[in-house]
Protein backbone atom coordinates (compact mmCIF):
# COMPACT_ATOMS: atom_id res chain seq x y z
CA UNK A 1 0.00 0.00 0.00
CA UNK A 2 2.81 2.41 0.91
CA UNK A 3 4.61 1.49 -2.28
CA UNK A 4 1.65 2.73 -4.33
CA UNK A 5 1.67 6.06 -2.47
CA UNK A 6 5.41 6.37 -2.93
CA UNK A 7 5.14 5.70 -6.66
CA UNK A 8 2.33 8.24 -7.05
CA UNK A 9 4.27 10.82 -5.06
CA UNK A 10 7.46 10.18 -7.05
CA UNK A 11 5.57 10.46 -10.35
CA UNK A 12 3.92 13.71 -9.28
CA UNK A 13 7.26 15.08 -8.10
CA UNK A 14 8.96 14.18 -11.40
CA UNK A 15 6.14 15.80 -13.35
CA UNK A 16 6.36 18.94 -11.21
CA UNK A 17 10.15 19.10 -11.61
CA UNK A 18 9.86 18.73 -15.39
CA UNK A 19 7.27 21.48 -15.54
CA UNK A 20 9.35 23.74 -13.28
CA UNK A 21 12.36 23.19 -15.55
CA UNK A 22 10.28 24.15 -18.60
CA UNK A 23 8.99 27.28 -16.83
CA UNK A 24 12.52 28.25 -15.83
CA UNK A 25 13.74 27.74 -19.39
CA UNK A 26 10.95 29.95 -20.76
CA UNK A 27 11.60 32.64 -18.16
CA UNK A 28 15.36 32.62 -18.77
CA UNK A 29 14.92 32.67 -22.55
CA UNK A 30 12.59 35.64 -22.20
CA UNK A 31 14.95 37.45 -19.84
CA UNK A 32 17.85 36.89 -22.23
CA UNK A 33 15.86 38.13 -25.22
CA UNK A 34 14.62 41.23 -23.39
CA UNK A 35 18.11 41.96 -22.04
CA UNK A 36 19.59 41.64 -25.55
CA UNK A 37 16.87 43.89 -26.94
CA UNK A 38 17.55 46.54 -24.32
CA UNK A 39 21.33 46.37 -24.81
CA UNK A 40 20.97 46.72 -28.59
CA UNK A 41 18.71 49.75 -28.18
CA UNK A 42 21.09 51.36 -25.68
CA UNK A 43 24.07 50.74 -27.94
CA UNK A 44 22.31 52.26 -30.94
CA UNK A 45 21.19 55.35 -29.05
CA UNK A 46 24.56 55.87 -27.33
CA UNK A 47 26.29 55.78 -30.72
CA UNK A 48 23.87 58.36 -32.12
CA UNK A 49 24.24 60.59 -29.06
CA UNK A 50 28.04 60.48 -29.13
CA UNK A 51 28.02 61.21 -32.85
CA UNK A 52 25.94 64.30 -32.10
CA UNK A 53 28.31 65.32 -29.28
CA UNK A 54 31.21 64.89 -31.71
CA UNK A 55 29.56 67.32 -34.12
CA UNK A 56 28.82 69.72 -31.26
CA UNK A 57 32.44 69.66 -30.15
CA UNK A 58 33.55 70.64 -33.64
CA UNK A 59 31.18 73.63 -33.85
CA UNK A 60 33.06 76.91 -33.52
CA UNK A 61 30.78 79.65 -34.83
CA UNK A 62 27.15 80.64 -34.12
CA UNK A 63 26.01 79.42 -37.53
CA UNK A 64 27.22 75.89 -36.72
CA UNK A 65 25.34 75.98 -33.42
CA UNK A 66 22.15 76.96 -35.26
CA UNK A 67 22.40 73.83 -37.40
CA UNK A 68 23.12 71.68 -34.34
CA UNK A 69 19.88 72.58 -32.55
CA UNK A 70 17.57 70.63 -34.92
CA UNK A 71 19.99 67.68 -34.91
CA UNK A 72 19.99 67.65 -31.10
CA UNK A 73 16.21 67.69 -31.00
CA UNK A 74 16.13 64.88 -33.59
CA UNK A 75 18.55 62.75 -31.55
CA UNK A 76 16.53 63.34 -28.37
CA UNK A 77 13.27 62.47 -30.15
CA UNK A 78 14.76 59.29 -31.62
CA UNK A 79 16.09 58.31 -28.18
CA UNK A 80 12.64 58.66 -26.64
CA UNK A 81 10.93 56.85 -29.54
CA UNK A 82 13.41 53.98 -29.38
CA UNK A 83 13.02 53.69 -25.61
CA UNK A 84 9.24 53.55 -25.92
CA UNK A 85 9.27 51.02 -28.78
CA UNK A 86 11.83 48.86 -27.00
CA UNK A 87 9.75 48.94 -23.83
CA UNK A 88 6.65 47.92 -25.77
CA UNK A 89 8.48 45.09 -27.51
CA UNK A 90 9.93 43.87 -24.20
CA UNK A 91 6.47 43.99 -22.65
CA UNK A 92 5.00 42.05 -25.59
CA UNK A 93 7.67 39.36 -25.32
CA UNK A 94 7.11 39.09 -21.59
CA UNK A 95 3.36 38.74 -22.07
CA UNK A 96 3.92 35.93 -24.60
CA UNK A 97 6.33 34.17 -22.24
CA UNK A 98 3.84 34.47 -19.38
CA UNK A 99 1.10 33.05 -21.60
CA UNK A 100 3.33 30.07 -22.41
CA UNK A 101 4.04 29.58 -18.70
CA UNK A 102 0.31 29.78 -17.92
CA UNK A 103 -0.38 27.18 -20.60
CA UNK A 104 2.20 24.88 -19.01
CA UNK A 105 0.60 25.35 -15.61
CA UNK A 106 -2.85 24.69 -17.08
CA UNK A 107 -1.68 21.47 -18.72
CA UNK A 108 0.02 20.44 -15.46
CA UNK A 109 -3.22 20.96 -13.53
CA UNK A 110 -5.28 19.12 -16.14
CA UNK A 111 -2.88 16.18 -16.15
CA UNK A 112 -2.90 16.02 -12.35
CA UNK A 113 -6.69 16.21 -12.27
CA UNK A 114 -7.00 13.35 -14.77
CA UNK A 115 -4.54 11.21 -12.83
CA UNK A 116 -6.32 11.93 -9.56
CA UNK A 117 -9.69 11.15 -11.10
CA UNK A 118 -8.35 7.85 -12.44
CA UNK A 119 -6.97 6.96 -9.00
CA UNK A 120 -10.28 7.84 -7.33
CA UNK A 121 -12.20 5.67 -9.79
CA UNK A 122 -9.74 2.82 -9.28
CA UNK A 123 -10.02 3.10 -5.48
CA UNK A 124 -13.82 3.30 -5.70
CA UNK A 125 -13.97 0.14 -7.80
CA UNK A 126 -11.63 -1.64 -5.43
CA UNK A 127 -13.69 -0.54 -2.41
CA UNK A 128 -16.93 -1.60 -4.10
CA UNK A 129 -15.41 -4.96 -4.99
CA UNK A 130 -14.11 -5.44 -1.44
CA UNK A 131 -17.49 -4.51 0.06
CA UNK A 132 -19.30 -6.89 -2.29
CA UNK A 133 -16.94 -9.73 -1.36
CA UNK A 134 -17.81 -9.42 2.35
Amino acid sequence: MYQQFNEQFAAATRQFADTAAQVNRLALDNAGAVFGLQIAAIEERVNATFAFFGEAAEARDPEAFKTLWPKGVQVARENVERAVSTGQEAFGRTVKANEAIAELAKSQIETSAKATQANVEKATKAATKATAAK
